[in-house]
């Protein structure tokens, strides 16, 4: 229920970022699931969290200017309505309860109405909607694994993500991708066998640390098809920059067809069930 109102909430947001995104001149244009050359936004976002992270970021640039430009309109008026030449015999006032009162409410205003959609979003976040697929992540030094339990006939089976140096874009492309249905809820469970590592795609809109020993949870609705990149985001040793991360959203038909493939083609889990237990 809080998955759907919050796509609700939401749409609007996307729709006007998507009318700035497709007003930007090329120069600043973001990459879709990958960077571009000269970019300076965002990638563009895929799910209704990223949007709703998107939207709060740039409502914080503009508080975050409007404060400047005040702040540097309050320097100059000290400046030149308090310099020596206008103003030759200084205020000797040392209290003034209207001012005082003004910096400690207006400040405790601005928080609050960064914190309400802050703690929205962080809510949506961390809601835990029931899965549709689950897929669990294990960081490695220095790549990722990834496996997808046994539902039926399908799934049941893993395998290991390394960097593919000879494919565009450069470093960020694996020898295999993560898979997945567009518009349904893909839960991902987190861990590590050594160092600590985070799994992250910037079009996603989300992060997550890999942590030895222990199991973290995200989720995900990607509402178009494409391929995204993204990379660790923990230094974790020598060769952390080449652990990039591909996932592919595809139709539903098209990911029932390559789970069928892919469970000839990767090594099956011994217990093809041990993920289905916990949603």
């Amino acid at each position: 229920m809080r998955t759907t109102q919050a796509q609700h909430r939401s749409s609007w947001g996307i729709a006007a970022l998507g009318a700035l995104l497709g007003s930007s001149s090329s120069a600043l244009a973001a990459g879709i699931g990958q960077p571009e050359p000269w970019q300076m936004s965002r990638q563009v976002p895929v799910t209704t969290e990223a949007v709703d992270i998107h939207l709060f970021e740039n409502g914080l640039h503009w508080i975050a200017f409007a404060i400047s430009v005040f702040v540097l309109a309050l320097i100059l008026y000290c400046i030149f309505k308090f310099s020596e030449k206008a103003n030759p015999t200084p205020s000797r006032t040392t209290h003034n309860t209207a001012i005082e009162v003004a910096w400690t409410i207006i400040p405790v205003l601005i928080l609050v109405a960064v914190a309400i959609p802050s703690f929205r979003t962080l809510r949506t976040q961390l809601s835990d909607p029931k899965a549709d697929v689950m897929v669990k992540v294990i960081g490695h030094a220095w790549y990722w694994s990834y496996e997808y339990p046994a539902e039926g006939d399908k799934g049941g089976f893993t395998f290991d993500a390394n960097i593919d140096e000879e494919q565009q874009p450069k470093l960020l492309q694996t020898d295999n991708e993560v898979v997945v249905p567009v518009n349904k809820v893909v839960k991902l469970q987190m861990t590590s066998a050594d160092v600590i590592h985070s799994w992250g795609v910037p079009s996603l809109g989300f992060t997550i640390d890999a942590i030895p020993g222990r199991l973290n949870q995200a989720w995900f609705r990607a509402d178009r098809e494409g391929t995204f990149h993204g990379q660790c985001r923990e230094l974790c040793g020598a060769r952390h920059a080449y652990m990039p991360i591909v996932v592919r959203v595809v139709s539903e038909q098209a990911y029932a067809d390559w789970l069928t493939e892919a469970k000839t083609k990767y090594a099956a889990i011994d217990n093809g069930a041990r993920l289905a237990d916990v949603r």
